[in-house]
């Protein structure tokens, strides 16, 4: 695995960053979005461990939805 991406939303209630990768059990949440990066590389360093290749590109991909009331 070369690299790895997770999906990031904004949690618009309660404030903060939640990260969750695609194909990989990852989750992490940060209240600011440089916690947010500093989590989810900390998740990426502990899920990957020395007997396994870690990615070497960690790829953020920021979801938002938008609602239009009629």
């Amino acid at each position: 695995m070369t690299e790895i991406i997770f999906d990031v939303r904004e949690d618009e209630v309660d404030g903060g960053y939640t990260a969750t990768a695609l194909g990989v059990g990852i989750h992490t949440q940060g209240e600011t979005l440089e916690e947010l990066r500093a989590n989810v590389k900390g998740a990426v360093d502990c899920y990957f461990d020395e007997t396994m290749v870690a990615p070497k590109v960690i790829r953020l991909h920021f979801v938002r939805d938008e609602v239009l009331a009629r």
